[in-house]
């Protein structure tokens, strides 16, 4: 999944309409992969899956944020540990 069809994506996810925030939308995006590299994760790009976790981390990011929260999702720790995990067995 491409950042152009994440960014698609997470438009809706975080009810903004406009593409004036696009380009913000998009640091947050790419801030999104490098986080999730940072944690030893190594994503595809031809995979669906991987594409909704980054959006699901940049929704987390742009929320956080606006919002001043610190804490990640519980549903969003559980689903970067199960990739983690997958990725150390060989499932992906």
């Amino acid at each position: 999944m491409t950042d152009e069809n994440i960014l698609e994506i997470l438009r809706p996810d975080l009810q903004i309409s406009v593409d004036v925030y696009d380009a913000y939308l998009m640091d947050m995006i790419h801030l999104a992969r490098e986080s999730i590299a940072d944690e030893g994760i190594t994503l595809s790009t031809e995979s669906d899956r991987d594409g909704m976790l980054i959006e699901l981390y940049a929704a987390y990011l742009y929320r956080s944020r606006k919002d001043g929260k610190a804490d990640m999702p519980r549903m969003l720790r559980c689903m970067l540990n199960n990739r983690l995990i997958q990725q150390k067995a060989g499932n992906r």
